[in-house]
Parts: structure tokens; sequence; C-alpha cells
């Protein structure tokens, strides 16, 4: 190992927590599963995860490990092969006895490992923005839920860009399909028509986006104001921006505000057409603090100067020193002492301010608009106060009855009206 190396690691681990050790019968080395997809269409956004975590994990080391004990990253590439989740998850926690897992991008994946979560009772930490409609206690969802990243940024569309009519373009699967149901509703009782709204998905990794950018800048042709909520996911974003400048669309045209496009996302494309559209995320890279500036310079010193930071890395960074702290509190890694340790934690996110686990498995975070600029990253033009995450939606009937409070409830859907705790929804 170098000396670069040495001191870099030292410095970034002023990031990470320091809290004494209390062990209680732990297993050395603790091992974290790292449950990221390494190949497929979904690698384009999941190996800078797993290059994430084998950072934090070395960063804990340096400081010492965890309760007398050195942490050590155990990979798994699940390859974008949304059933091959619930079978590495499986692996990671039977065969590997793995302590807690940091995993996993798409809905589909998450729904995958779910059902093996919570049969062997493992602990999993789910780093990316998501639809909302669902609370497992085996599960800490440290990305966006809807009210934390789609309703802002649709609010922003409305009421700072004066957009009449929307495009709701998606992948075909889970997250995208709840998230423009939640948004269909929430724009018709803001007075969008059902006409002024056109929703279209595609598969993963789809190319060909001549027609769908045409139908979006048809239905413009009455003069009012477009824009585009875009819940694109993977590789197919390259093809689709790529269209869009093709046809000679820009930001000032037809705005796009992408939910799941980031700093890594872009590092990718030619951004030179790309100006002006947007991203809303909980971080950006070119967030002006002095935890951030740490963080940016100790991932390029380890990683190259081209490599970018983007918002589930700060999810993972969140999670993990919440991980660790409650571990360290409860003086041991086991799952149902370290959940309990969870509720409460504290942890200062990079943007500034501090995120807050609540008693739903969700953070309080701030939201943040970004414009994309001709160098691959943000201009953040649009931040909120911390805004806690919200399990179920306040916009569809059913789910608007539904809390989630896993601290004194012991339940992810419990019925308001009828005071009662619901065991199963179907999210399709």
């Amino acid at each position: 190992m170098s000396m670069k190396f040495l001191s870099t690691t030292a410095a970034a681990a002023l990031l990470v927590s320091t809290l004494p050790a209390l062990a209680q019968d732990v297993s050395c080395p603790i091992k974290v599963g790292v449950l990221h997809s390494l190949s497929g269409t979904m690698a384009i956004s999941e190996t800078t995860l797993k290059d994430t975590m084998e950072m934090l994990v070395d960063i804990q080391n340096d400081k010492g490990g965890l309760l007398g004990c050195e942490l050590e990253a155990v990979v798994v590439d699940p390859a974008s092969d949304w059933p091959l989740f619930a079978e590495k998850a499986r692996e990671l926690l039977t065969v590997q006895e793995v302590d807690v897992i940091f995993g996993s991008w798409t809905s589909v994946s998450r729904k995958s490992a779910l059902p093996v979560l919570e049969e062997l009772n493992g602990l999993m930490f789910y780093p990316v923005q998501y639809e909302g409609e669902e609370s497992s206690k085996n599960v800490f969802y440290t990305g966006a839920a809807p009210n934390q990243q789609a309703i802002p940024a649709t609010d922003y569309f409305l009421e700072e860009l004066g957009v009449e009519k929307f495009a709701l373009l998606g992948t075909d699967y889970v997250y995208p399909r709840t998230t423009n149901n939640i948004l269909e509703a929430y724009l018709k009782d803001k007075g969008i028509a059902e006409e002024d709204i056109f929703v279209n998905y595609t598969p993963f990794g789809h190319s060909d986006w001549s027609k769908i950018v045409a139908d979006v800048v048809a239905l413009g042709a009455d003069g009012k104001k477009v824009g585009v909520i875009s819940t694109i996911n993977g590789d197919a974003n390259i093809g689709f921006y790529k269209e869009l400048a093709a046809a000679g669309i820009s930001a000032d045209d037809i705005p796009v505000v992408a939910f799941s496009v980031g700093e890594e996302e872009l590092s990718g494309l030619d951004t030179s057409n790309l100006v002006g559209h947007l991203a809303a995320w909980n971080y950006f890279q070119s967030a002006d603090t002095p935890a951030n500036e740490e963080w940016v310079a100790a991932w390029k010193a380890r990683m190259g100067e081209e490599r970018v930071t983007n918002d589930p890395m700060e999810a993972h960074y969140i999670g993990f020193n919440m991980w660790v702290n409650a571990a360290t509190a409860a003086g041991t890694t086991d799952v149902d002492a370290v959940r309990t340790a969870m509720y409460g934690q504290e942890f200062p996110n990079l943007t500034g301010g501090t995120a807050v686990m609540l008693p739903n498995h969700h953070l309080s975070k701030p939201v943040l608009i970004g414009e994309i600029q001709d160098d691959g990253q943000f201009d953040i033009i649009s931040a909120t106060d911390p805004v806690p995450g919200d399990a179920w939606t306040d916009f569809l009937p059913e789910s608007a009855v539904l809390t989630s409070d896993w601290k004194d409830l012991g339940c992810g859907m419990y019925n308001t009206e009828t005071s009662t705790c619901v065991q199963i929804k179907s999210n399709y």
C-alpha cells in the first residue's frame, strides 16, 4: 500500500465514526455484503457504489475497524439480472454469513432480495431514490422517497418553469410505474388535465428514442409549455439524451428533470447539448461544504481525478456510518439490536446539515434541484430544508391512510383509520 493512499485514507477517515467499541460476542472479521451489479445494463450506475463501499470499509479499518474487528467487504455481482439478486442475497447471508448488506439499485432488484432478507432476518441498506409504497423491517431506505424527489421536482416545473403539459417517461418496471401513478394523481390534483399528461415506458437498455421524442415534441403543438419527468434508468439514458440533441431540443424548449441521472451517468455523455436540463437528488458533487470537499478529494485520490461522486454514494456514506454507530452503540452486529439502535441515528450529510433516521426506516434529507453544466456537473439552483422521507404517499387513496413506525408500533403498514397493522400490500 502506497504512502499516498495511506495519507488520503487517513484524511478521509475523519469522515467516519470513531465511537468506542463495546463488543459482545462479535465474530471477526465483520463481513459487509455488497450487492451491486458489476455487469449488465445497470453496471453504469452500480459499479461506483461497489467502489464506494470498498472505500468506506477501508477507511473504517484505517480507524481501527469496528467492535475490535476488521471489516471485510464481500462483493457479489447480480449482473443486472433481477432474480439473481435474491440468489446472491441468500449467498451473502447463508454462505458468506455477512453481518449487513449494502446494495441494489432498481426497485425490482430490491423487491427480489426482500423475501430473502425477511426470511433470514438479514439487514440491507438501500441507497437509491425509489417509489415508496414499501416499508420492511429488514431494509433501511437511505435514498429519496417520492416526497423527497419526485413531488418537489414536479412543483419546480409547475411553479418555477410554468410547465403546462407533462411527459412522464420511464423504464418499464415498478419504480417508474408507481412513481408515475403518484405523479399523475398529484398533477390532476394540481389542475393538469389528463390529456395533458403523456406516459410512456420502455425496456431496460432501450436505444431507439426517435418516435418517443417526436411524440413529446408533438405534445406541445398547441404552444403550451411541455416538460419531461424522466424515470429512465441505466444506459438507456444515453440514447434518450442523444436523440433530444439530434432533434435540436434544448432545455429552454422542453426541460427534462431526471431522477436517475447523476454525475456518474453524465460522465459517459457529451453534455454540450444537455446544458440546462435538470436532475433532482439529495446530493450533488458540486455542493460547497468542507465535508463534501474532503469526501470528493478522498474519492479522487483513491479512484482517479476523472471519477465523480453522486447521490447514491452519499446515501451509502450516510447509511454505512449510521450502521457503524448503531453497531457500536449496541455492542454487536446482531440485526435486531442494530435495528433498534438505528432509530434516531444522526449523521452529518455532505451538503450541510444532518441526516436523521426515522422510525419508518427513511431519512430526513434536503431536496436539491441541479442544472446540468457543460462539464458534466450540476449547478444547484434550488434547495429545501430537510424533508422527512414518507414511506406511503398522500396522493394515492389506499396509501394516504397508511403510516410506518417500526420503533413504537412495530409495523410498516399501519392503517390509521382502522388502527390495525396490515401485513401485505402488492405494488404491481
